[in-house]
């Protein structure tokens, strides 16, 4: 049995998410049956992490076992051949037996991107958040910086059914967290060791009321310190967000 890695970039926009569900289109769903058609075997790859409804992916990782000796680069091909458009197979490769896209992950990296324009070019309108009202945005990179280090983020966490209870914990840490102006947007990054559920928008959902004057920057150390959802803001639109890439 070969260990596939594959690395896949996609817009989320019409699937329900990474993960297969009953009577939906799901990425996940959608690359096991690309993988059927072309070996005719039925696998299930298991991705770095659970992308969310409307959220896009430039460097998710994925990995499954094969029989099939068709090469890695050529099962890339294959795959593209016959994939919707709006998933793009980056780079297939035989890992080693050991190797998982989730397990073995180290770090990852979000982006959130915000278009401040008046108006939202119809071509962006399925990429970013678009929130054209005044914001203080030092404001909100000051806040930012605040999440820097190890915390329990308990309070940007949304009820995940699907954990297992070897994840008990809500303690993260993040590397680096930061606010930056590109022309017409405003674009949140994020690194750190993991995620929780809707954790990365739960935060720029929080962004926004400080950036609206409702929260002070430092108030992100009193959202943190209470461990409790309804402590933070709402969750920022699911289209903005963006998995970046994973690190091993």
């Amino acid at each position: 049995m070969r260990n596939i890695k594959l690395v896949l970039a996609y817009d989320g926009t019409d699937f329900s998410g990474w993960q297969v569900q009953p009577s939906a289109t799901t990425i996940q769903g959608t690359l096991a049956w690309a993988i059927g058609r072309v070996t005719g075997e039925k696998v299930l790859p298991q991705g770095s992490g659970r992308t969310d409804a409307g959220v896009h992916a430039l460097g998710q990782v994925a990995t499954f076992g094969l029989e099939s000796s068709i090469p890695a680069e050529n099962l890339g091909k294959a795959l593209n051949d016959i994939l919707p458009a709006s998933i793009r197979v980056l780079e297939a490769i035989e890992a080693s037996a050991q190797f998982h896209a989730r397990k073995s992950a180290r770090a990852k990296t979000y982006r959130y991107r915000m278009y401040r324009g008046a108006i939202c070019p119809p071509f962006l309108a399925r990429y970013v958040w678009h929130h054209p009202y005044p914001l203080n945005e030092d404001a909100m990179k000051q806040a930012a910086a605040v999440l820097v280090g190890e915390h329990d983020f308990t309070s940007f966490a949304a009820v995940d059914p699907e954990r297992g209870e070897e994840e008990a914990s809500n303690v993260r840490e993040v590397f680096c967290s930061s606010w930056k102006r590109d022309g017409e947007e405003l674009i949140f990054t994020i690194r750190g060791g993991g995620f929780l559920h809707h954790m990365v928008r739960n935060l720029v959902g929080t962004f926004v009321l400080v950036g609206k004057g409702t929260l002070r920057p430092l108030d992100m150390t009193r959202i943190l310190a209470a461990r409790n959802r309804s402590a933070a803001g709402a969750t920022a639109p699911a289209n903005g967000l963006y998995l970046v890439g994973v690190e091993y």
